[in-house]
């Protein structure tokens, strides 16, 4: 029996009269990588958010270990810390040392003792290879350092899903590689990872599951050497004639 820890389920998400999400159906197991690619404008970053519920959903359901989190009393706060997002612009908080902006969450949220997230804050920016910067505050490191310390931080969480918003967009291109770097080496601890994504090679080397959208509805879905060598539709195979040349 298949391990889902998510299962979206005919989620559409609209603004006013413009659908922007329709009829989303997938589900995302223990140890998966899917990555999520299109073109832009095809609802891949709302899809994150509505999973993260940052955006209410206009129908549908997700499921999270079988109970919609979108009814009822979940507590969001504690659904975020199990299903983590690393965004595409950081987000960390500039007043806060890196050390600090990966403690906080841990103590607000898990009501983490001190010590103890500061020991797991540091297992964490070791393990992305940002343990010399911990008193450096979010200006005064690289777009890439950033990145990796918004990925220590939601790590430090210990979730038991990473969705990651486009990581490496807002990256000068040499940095992209290293955070690159990170997210395979979590692939490989067979963290559970939704990633949506322009980094072609990293989605046909590194996922598990690729999903391909357009115009807010998933075109074609399936293993990635399928989708990279023989993908079933027209729109697939324009779509990565486009980006990846013939």
């Amino acid at each position: 029996m298949s391990d889902h820890i998510l299962e979206i389920r005919h989620l559409s998400k609209a603004f006013g009269s413009h659908a922007v999400l329709k009829d989303i159906d997938f589900t995302v197991d223990k140890g998966d990588v899917t990555s999520i690619i299109g073109a832009s404008g095809s609802g891949k970053s709302t899809l994150l958010r509505c999973i993260n519920l940052l955006e209410t959903l206009t129908t549908g359901e997700i499921l999270f270990h079988g109970q919609d989190v979108t009814k009822g009393k979940i507590n969001q706060s504690s659904y975020r810390a199990k299903v983590g997002m690393v965004f595409q612009s950081f987000n960390l908080f500039s007043n806060m040392t890196v050390l600090a902006n990966c403690m906080i969450g841990q103590q607000k949220v898990l009501k983490t003792p001190k010590e103890d997230a500061r020991n797991k804050a540091l297992y964490y920016l070791n393990k992305v290879g940002m343990a010399p910067y911990i008193n450096a505050r979010p200006d005064q490191i690289s777009g890439g350092q950033k990145q990796r310390v918004a990925i220590a931080r939601a790590l430090s969480m210990e979730p038991e899903v990473l969705l990651f918003d486009e990581p490496t967009s807002a990256l000068d291109p040499e940095m992209v590689g290293e955070v690159l770097d990170v997210m395979k080496s979590l692939a490989r601890d067979k963290m559970t990872m939704l990633v949506v994504t322009h980094e072609m090679a990293f989605a046909r080397d590194v996922s598990s599951h690729v999903v391909y959208m357009a115009d807010g509805v998933i075109e074609e879905e399936g293993d990635p050497s399928v989708i990279f060598t023989n993908p079933q539709s027209l729109r697939t195979r324009e779509f990565l004639k486009r980006i990846l040349g013939d």
